[in-house]
């Protein structure tokens, strides 16, 4: 009897998910328990195992396509020879596609500006496409190589000798290529070091291909866009000396304690958070409150080849350096390998997005709702500094902190950076 399988719930808020990789393959028999195949959801790569045995017969939704919560995925039967013919998979479907003179009348109200909005209080997003290719276009450049004589006119010739004008690098627009006085413009000087001879592109210009975004970007999108659009944002800046922190790192590592700088930065958020509880807090859009987070669960930004995942390292303010540096291993381990379960990427009451690794100065992140703040880490820095009135070489990092002007002000934001600042510059506080 053929029987139907359905894109199944991984999580409360999940509404869609996108097929990764199929364990399975048409023909195949399933036992109870094997793994069928692996789904990506909004946050992480979930294998999803059979509930039933049987043959898999037909495969509905194929690799990298999506699909909604209860859609049919495939058609199994319990015998490898029964037909399926006529048999009407269960399960829900998206909506029907509109017809094709009304999707098109839609696109194109899409890609007109918008110049109100569709309901009062509501935003219309904006159509931002690209411009198609030019297709009259001629490359300025000389094409080929040159041998021997050089087309070019005698006036052509004179002007580029008094110039100092190299005529290989010209192209001509003469007859049969031939260089004119006009084509001097582009040409480039003459001397013993040239540029040399450039490529000729075989593509016009403007020329791009579409990648569909993958289903965890939409939803990073999505949630980021919304942030950006709805919380007040506002941003606060402290730099940081760093040789000390720099120094205990170096003593820590001569006895076998390795720790990186960004645990470092862990433990002195986690303190500052239980120094300043009132940057560990939310905002509730829905009821319009907000909301004061009970314990410090600090959000770290990951970066994955889908886009970016959050693990969360729970009661952080009650972790020493070492299991902070441990715990933040492992969670960073399973996100790269899509193996975090849901409980330990969802929730947070503060996040850390740390870019120091890649050389970055300083930047400012999109705040992770409902959280009310977010720390940005900028890479460490070798700067010329003052120590007791003396100019001398010194370490420095830079942190900024976004924040939701509902909930926190620029004095709570203030206090709170110098909070972290004091820790990291003193990081023997930190081993406590």
């Amino acid at each position: 009897m053929p029987f139907t399988l359905t894109m199944p719930k991984l999580s409360p808020t999940m509404e869609e998910g996108t097929i990764a990789k199929w364990r399975k393959k048409e023909g195949d028999y399933v036992k109870a328990g094997d793994v069928l195949f692996e789904v990506a959801t909004d946050k992480a790569t979930v294998e999803h195992s059979a509930l039933d045995a049987g043959f898999i017969r037909k495969i509905l939704i194929k690799e990298g396509e999506s699909a909604i919560v209860n859609q049919p995925l495939a058609i199994f039967t319990e015998k490898q020879d029964e037909s399926i013919e006529g048999y009407k998979p269960e399960g829900e479907l998206p909506k029907a596609a509109e017809p094709k003179a009304a999707a098109a009348e839609a696109s194109a109200k899409e890609a007109a500006p918008a110049a109100k909005p569709a309901a009062a209080g509501a935003m219309m997003q904006p159509a931002f496409v690209p411009e198609p290719p030019l297709t009259k276009y001629e490359f300025s450049g000389p094409e080929g190589e040159i041998e021997g004589r050089i087309p070019a006119s005698p006036l052509a010739k004179k002007l580029a000798q008094e110039k100092g004008i190299d005529l290989t690098t010209v192209k001509g627009t003469g007859p049969h290529g031939r260089i004119m006085s006009r084509d001097l413009d582009l040409g480039q000087p003459s001397g013993p070091v040239t540029f040399g001879r450039r490529e000729t592109p075989t593509i016009a210009p403007g020329t791009y291909e579409e990648i569909p975004l993958s289903h965890i970007r939409k939803i990073i999108g999505q949630r980021l866009q919304e942030s950006k659009t709805f919380i007040p944002h506002f941003y606060t800046t402290q730099e940081i000396l760093a040789d000390k922190m720099v120094s205990l790192r170096a003593e820590l590592s001569t006895v076998g304690l390795k720790v990186s700088y960004n645990d470092f930065i862990l433990r002195a958020t986690a303190l500052a958070l239980r120094e300043h509880p009132n940057v560990n807090s939310g905002f509730n859009s829905v009821n319009q409150s907000i909301i004061r987070f009970k314990t410090i669960d600090i959000s770290v930004a990951v970066s994955v080849s889908a886009g970016l995942i959050t693990p969360i390292i729970r009661h952080a303010d009650f972790k020493n350096l070492g299991q902070l540096s441990q715990e933040m291993k492992v969670l960073a381990a399973k996100a790269r390998d899509g193996k975090l379960m849901r409980e330990e990427y969802t929730g947070g009451s503060f996040t850390v997005s740390n870019l120091g690794m890649f050389g970055i100065s300083e930047f400012v992140a999109i705040i992770n709702p409902p959280q009310a703040a977010i720390l940005a880490i900028g890479g460490l820095e070798d700067r010329a500094v003052v120590k007791e009135g003396q100019v001398v070489p010194g370490k420095t990092m830079r942190i900024t902190l976004s924040a939701d002007h509902r909930v926190l002000d620029g004095a709570d934001a203030a206090k709170f950076l110098k909070t972290v600042q004091k820790y990291l510059e003193n990081p023997s506080l930190l081993l406590l």
